[in-house]
């Protein structure tokens, strides 16, 4: 396959950005008209004042009246409304006019905020910040002209060791090395006992790092297999080119794993990087072209999280009903806080303490998310934006069920998009997490800080509906559903993944990548009986050693049904199964894998799966990788192309085996090899032309004119 085609981004990328930009200028709330003042409705606006009643949108001109100034006032006048029982049948509603809210800790909801609406004005677009802007720049003459220098007394001796800025409203970046791309770890002074013991030291190439005066002060983030570790630089010795960590890595270390280093004030060299040297409390920026020092809006996160639903199903109190509609989330960072224990976050086969351990046995799944809730039922954020955060957007927690996530938009993640439910299993139905929807959402631009987390991630959860969302541009996994590794318990089941537009997962959009091993557009673990996969489009998936798959089934999936599904430009095959049964593949286009177009990787005693009525298509590497002994799958009624010029239909090969030896051992023996007559596959149109020999299998033509939002 060409090369160029094969990294390129589609020119539907270039549309969906745009309509993503149009959909945030007209974000915020839909009502038309402006709400009039009325029982149960309070304002809340950056030039209010939290002793006024907080009963009018605007200030009246002698000041004696107006909306409060804070969220967290408006929550208490709900609550005291409520208390006085004046009207219990009124629908109580915050209303938040345009402008930063930045709060100096989370608005925590509880059951009795049940039925509540918080809502931007119409037509403003408000943000609840977990930031504190940054202010009195001045210029420095430290070494670079031009370089601008703020004075945070608060960050001295560690009390507010950020790791993230944004300057006007773009993540600024923290001073790297190398500046672009990764550098690669050369070799392993010691070996560990087994591949999920880390390192905490390793041998660098030679000129890649030096002793720099403020090494120490930088952090090394290496990617092994499919996560990445954040490890605190403690010395560099250039003669033994050994540098050492704080920290240990989470998996055993390899020759040629990638690396970077940020945050030493050496690193500060090009426009738009920033350092903070907490021991002063010093913070430097280097402008880019155009940035003034008179007009720069800075903020740096204080705060984990914005907004916290604190239900106590333990004790049957719920908090129910509450709307958050047209509001934006930003500026929040979780990076092991002092104190922090893993526990059951720890790496899934090591679990070592987590001040030894520098990152997540897989998915970043402790990071928690800027919105986190638990106990919360039938509540909805609608056309809202989690933008500029450090962490996990949104994070459905223990208890949390029927809730509803519509048109919302998750960009400029430090970590993932959306987590729900938990990777523990509850035995108590009330405290299982079930029956979320998410819809119609846009979800991009995430990892850039915990680079193996994910788009959407369901743990031990069943019966939610993931429908209508684009998810593209991260490192890892587009969707993940299960936290159950082999044939035990698992809660996982009954998910329905519809009509998802998900692409540039490992590697991103604009070339980024891969840096990370066996992700999937989709991934899936454990038994999961009633799991459907249907009408999605997945493409542009990448793995750096290997496992770039776009349907991805792994440890014991099982139960699984993938209809309909259109799958091309991966690296390592359009769909791979590590181990499971009774899953039913059907009805699916798999399209211009680089390596291999389908993988089965563990025989078992059982049947892996059914495969029937698929299109595959391919002009590159071979039709089958990995393990296909024992014969304990059904292949059948599928159609086979190898697009390359000189391969021929009778001279195809399937696994080791010529087309004809396969079908002695009972596979695809109703099955045809040739050109299914695709409109263009070229510009990735694939739908069948009149006349397809599709036709003669049963395949059925997929639409994928309602994918995404």
């Amino acid at each position: 396959m060409n090369t160029k085609n094969f990294w390129s981004a589609s020119l539907s990328l270039l549309s969906l950005l745009v309509v993503a930009g149009c959909l945030r200028a007209q974000r915020g709330n839909p009502t038309s008209s402006p709400p009039s003042p009325a029982l149960g409705s309070f304002f809340v606006a950056t030039n209010g004042n939290d002793q006024w009643s907080g009963a009018l949108p605007a200030p009246k001109p002698d000041g004696t009246d107006g909306p409060f100034a804070t969220p967290a006032r408006a929550l208490k006048a709900t609550r005291d409304f409520r208390q006085q029982d004046a009207a219990p049948q009124v629908r109580l509603t915050v209303w938040v006019r345009r402008g930063s809210y930045f709060l100096d800790q989370p608005l925590v909801l509880m059951p009795q905020d049940s039925g509540l609406m918080v809502a931007a004005y119409p037509g403003e677009a408000p943000v609840l910040s977990g930031g504190r802007p940054v202010t009195g720049w001045h210029e420095t003459a430290l070494d670079v002209k031009g370089l601008w220098v703020a004075d945070v007394p608060a960050a001295r001796d560690g009390k507010w060791p950020f790791h993230e800025l944004w300057v006007n409203g773009r993540r600024a970046v923290r001073a790297r090395h190398p500046n672009k791309g990764y550098l690669a770890v050369a070799e392993l002074p010691d070996k560990a006992s087994d591949w999920t013991k880390g390192n905490s030291r390793f041998r660098f190439r030679e000129g890649d790092l030096k002793a720099w005066d403020t090494v120490t002060n930088a952090e090394v983030v290496v990617m092994t297999k499919w996560v990445e570790s954040r490890l605190p630089v403690v010395g560099v010795d250039e003669k033994e080119r050994l540098v050492r960590f704080g920290k240990r890595s989470v998996f055993s270390l390899e020759p040629g794993d990638l690396y970077y280093a940020e945050g030493a004030l050496d690193f500060l060299d090009q426009p738009g990087e920033w350092c903070l040297d907490s021991a002063a409390g010093t913070l430097y920026y280097w402008p880019l072209p155009g940035e003034t020092i008179d007009r720069v809006q800075a903020v740096a996160p204080v705060l984990a999280q914005v907004v916290r639903f604190e239900g106590r199903p333990e004790a049957g109190q719920w908090i129910e009903r509450v709307t958050f509609s047209g509001l934006t989330f930003s500026h929040t960072e979780w990076c092991f806080p002092q104190g922090f224990s893993a526990g059951e976050h720890a790496p899934l086969i090591d679990p070592a303490p987590a001040a030894e351990v520098g990152g997540f046995g897989q998915a970043d799944i402790g990071v928690p998310g800027a919105v986190w809730g638990q106990g919360m039922r039938h509540c909805a954020f609608e056309q809202c934006a989690f933008s500029n955060l450090g962490d996990y957007g949104l994070e459905l927690g223990r208890a949390c069920s029927e809730n509803r996530v519509e048109g919302c938009e998750f960009a400029g993640l430090g970590a993932g998009g959306i987590k729900i439910g938990e990777t523990a299993i509850r035995r108590n139905p009330a405290d299982e997490s079930r029956a979320n929807e998410i819809g119609h959402c846009r979800i991009h631009d995430g990892g850039q800080m915990f680079h193996s987390a994910i788009g959407i991630w369901i743990g031990q959860s069943p019966g939610n509906r993931l429908t209508h969302n684009v998810i593209h541009d991260f490192y890892y996994t587009g969707i993940s559903i299960g936290w159950t590794w082999g044939y035990a318990d698992a809660r996982a089941t009954n998910n329905t993944v519809e009509f998802n537009h998900v692409h540039h997962i490992g590697v991103k959009s604009d070339g980024d990548g891969p840096i990370l091993s066996d992700m999937g557009g989709i991934y899936t673990l454990g038994k999961q009986p009633g799991t459907t996969i249907r009408n999605n489009l997945w493409h542009d998936i990448a793995g750096i050693r290997y496992g770039g798959w776009g349907i991805y089934f792994d440890e014991c999936s099982s139960g699984i049904l993938a209809e309909s599904n259109v799958v091309y430009r991966t690296t390592h095959g359009g769909f791979h199964q590590h181990y499971g049964e009774t899953n039913l593949l059907r009805n699916n286009i798999f399209a211009f894998a680089r390596d291999q177009q389908l993988q089965r990787s563990r025989p078992e005693d059982h049947s892996s799966f059914s495969f029937q009525t698929n299109i595959v298509y391919f002009d590159s590497g071979s039709l089958l990788g990995g393990n296909w002994s024992n014969d304990h799958y059904l292949m059948d009624w599928n159609l086979y192309f190898d697009a390359r010029a000189d391969a021929k239909p009778e001279t195809l090969r399937v696994g080791p085996c010529s087309l004809q030896e396969w079908r002695e051992r009972n596979h695809d023996r109703n099955s045809i090899v040739a050109d299914p007559l695709f409109v263009a596959p070229e510009k990735n149109d694939f739908r069948l032309q009149p006349g397809s020999p599709a036709f003669k299998i049963g395949f059925q033509p997929i639409d994928m004119g309602s994918v995404g939002p």
